[in-house]
């Protein structure tokens, strides 16, 4: 069981996934100080001022911090739409690249003089067969 284990650790996908969940924290980190530092401050002018993160209101004694989940639900959103355009541009390259090793597929080299002769011939000399009648070959 442990060599199997071992074995599934070793494997590529896990340690693509690993390093895809270190990456993803880190872009976190970017895309969570561009929502706060850039694009908040931008929304608090717009909305008056307004800072989500500090909206709060009393309810008996506990205090609920309604803005916080408001700037989490943008976070959420910044990050969706970031991952989008990053998918989309990926694919697109990817789609070039596989759209460019296709045309270099297609283009063949043509082949050389005396292949294009000898194949000439060959297809004279077959017609010229065909075209003789049956009993006088030689």
């Amino acid at each position: 069981m442990w060599k199997e284990f071992k074995a599934f650790i070793a494997q590529g996908n896990v340690l693509d996934l690993a390093v895809a969940v270190v990456i993803g924290a880190a872009f976190q980190q970017i895309v969570s100080s561009l929502v706060d530092h850039i694009i908040m401050p931008f929304v608090g002018v717009i909305l008056g001022g307004v800072d989500f993160s500090s909206l709060v209101f009393q309810f008996g004694d506990a205090q609920v911090e309604y803005g916080m989940f408001i700037q989490a639900i943008v976070d959420f959103l910044i990050i969706a739409l970031a991952i989008f355009i990053f998918v989309k541009v990926a694919n697109k390259l990817i789609k070039r690249r596989a759209e460019a090793e296709e045309a270099e597929e297609e283009v063949e080299e043509e082949p050389p003089a005396s292949e294009v002769y000898l194949k000439e011939i060959r297809d004279l000399l077959s017609k010229q067969q065909e075209s003789q009648p049956n009993g006088d070959k030689e």
